[in-house]
């Protein structure tokens, strides 16, 4: 649907429940069967899989542990996994998720960054990853690939390598991007019901997530910029011809970076109406703006049909009830009105992710519905990923009551990920401590609008060292 006008009409629920079964020790539902373009799609596992001790900064922990590479069956086909245990193992085991992989056909195996192997392996800790048996933005073959990788991994060394580690004693998930997506759904109390391989995790530490909203977000954006550039009257299919001229009307290159400053009264317009969709005025906020690169990984999803190239096969992008604002007064102002009536919308369908019965859903969600400790982090100038996923985030927590079980933390960065070493490896430690019995660690009000506005917002939990690319960022007041 392509409907021009704005409307708040309400959306009917008559047809949601096309078929109830009901027994005294179960209730389901049959959804109508749906077939998406991603089940059609094969991936192949590539070499090398073996991966060594090399890297700079490893700690001794790292180069003395013992490390494994494979191949195990995840629900899409074929899948790569990669190990390291400590000397000194002490029975606990982190899966780490990865972030996405793009749309080609080939899986590569995946190590974390050394910072969070040096923790890891420090505390005593293994941890394992899973290449996923599928690219694209499937975050269940990452949910369901990692939980089989993690119930199955003693027996893959056992078999592959001879090896004899004994059962694991506790288990704890992390992952950056999509994989903190993969990371925070796994915690979730719906996919321990629901996941074709549940495992009981006791933490999360979620970094730069993603979410379900991340496409709410795309969407806005690139109908947003699409209507302020004077295109607003050609069909989103068009985007990617019309983004050259999108470009122009909307952004002024900067000579010599790979920045961008917003063009006349149209780019400021689309600034503000980009800096209250990814979380409000804040600190750092201007500086990830102007990253070409992230515009470009923004903008480069314009005309995508809303079932994430295929990952659904229904619509999900929905902006029916989204007012679209780029001032912040009380008062709506008669441009705004305007704008937002011409403004292109689309509804959601109602079935494009529903509940499954062979496994999570194509999309899993994140509800904030967890009952063991959480901790995020995430960059404030993340114009890919923005802030304000953990704004719902906290929302959702708190409105399950879960909220002590939460703690984020925001970081004065300009782009996606960008942790520098010493952020990562002090989060592992105050999540593993806390994860443990040890104090609860501390935390960012994430919130409060005053507060997230305060030029030294972020400054509690941001650590340059180890850093790149942040000479040019304004210090905080204490420095």
């Amino acid at each position: 649907m392509n409907n021009k006008r704005f409307s708040l009409a309400a959306l009917g629920l008559s047809a949601l429940l096309l078929g109830v079964s009901t027994s005294a020790n179960a209730i389901w539902w049959e959804w109508p069967e749906q077939v998406r373009d991603h089940d059609s799609r094969e991936f192949v596992v590539a070499d090398p899989l073996s991966f060594d001790a090399s890297a700079a900064g490893l700690s001794e922990a790292v180069v003395n542990a013992n490390r494994h590479w494979g191949r195990y069956e995840g629900i899409q086909g074929e899948a790569a996994y990669t190990v390291e245990v400590p000397e000194d193992w002490n029975g606990g085991l982190i899966m780490w998720a990865r972030g996405y992989g793009g749309e080609g056909e080939t899986l590569r195996r995946v190590v974390p960054s050394v910072p969070f192997r040096n923790v890891a392996l420090g505390a005593g800790y293994a941890w394992a990853a899973s290449s996923y048996s599928a690219n694209y933005y499937d975050v269940r073959a990452a949910l369901e690939d990692t939980n089989k990788l993690a119930l199955e991994v003693t027996d893959y060394l056992e078999q592959d390598w001879g090896g004899d580690y004994g059962a694991v004693q506790q288990y704890l998930i992390a992952g950056g991007s999509m994989g903190g997506h993969t990371a925070a759904v796994a915690v979730e109390k719906e996919t321990r019901y629901t996941a074709r391989y549940p495992v009981r995790y006791e933490g999360a530490m979620p970094l730069c997530q993603a979410e379900q909203n991340q496409f709410n977000w795309l969407g806005d954006y690139t109908r947003v910029a699409q209507e302020l550039a004077g295109y607003g009257d050609y069909p989103q299919d068009q985007f990617q011809e019309l983004l050259p001229l999108i470009l122009g009307e909307l952004f002024v290159a900067v000579e010599g970076e790979n920045a961008w400053e917003p063009k006349g009264e149209a780019g400021d317009r689309l600034f503000h109406i980009a800096e209250e969709l990814t979380g409000g005025e804040r600190p750092i906020f201007e500086y990830g703006f102007r990253v070409g690169g992230l515009q470009y990984a923004v903008l480069g999803t314009g005309g995508a049909d809303g079932t994430l190239n295929g990952i659904l096969s229904r619509n999900i992008y929905d902006n029916t009830w989204r007012f679209y604002r780029w001032t912040d007064g009380r008062r709506i102002t008669w441009d705004e009105w305007r704008f937002n009536r011409e403004v292109d919308r689309e509804r959601a369908d109602l079935l494009a992710n529903p509940i499954r019965t062979d496994g999570v859903r194509w999309l899993p969600l994140v509800k904030g519905n967890f009952d063991v400790p959480v901790l995020t982090m995430h960059t404030l100038g993340d114009f890919y990923v923005p802030f304000k996923h953990q704004q719902l985030y906290r929302k959702r927590a708190e409105l399950r009551g879960n909220g002590d079980l939460l703690v984020q933390r925001a970081i004065r960065a300009p782009s996606h990920c960008d942790f520098s070493g010493t952020e990562i490896a002090t989060a592992t430690i105050d999540w593993l401590t806390w994860v443990n019995g040890g104090p609860k660690p501390g935390g960012d009000e994430v919130l409060d609008p005053k507060v997230v506005a305060d030029p030294d917002y972020g400054c509690q939990f941001t650590n340059n060292a180890l850093s790149v690319g942040r000479d040019n960022l304004p210090a905080c007041s204490g420095d």
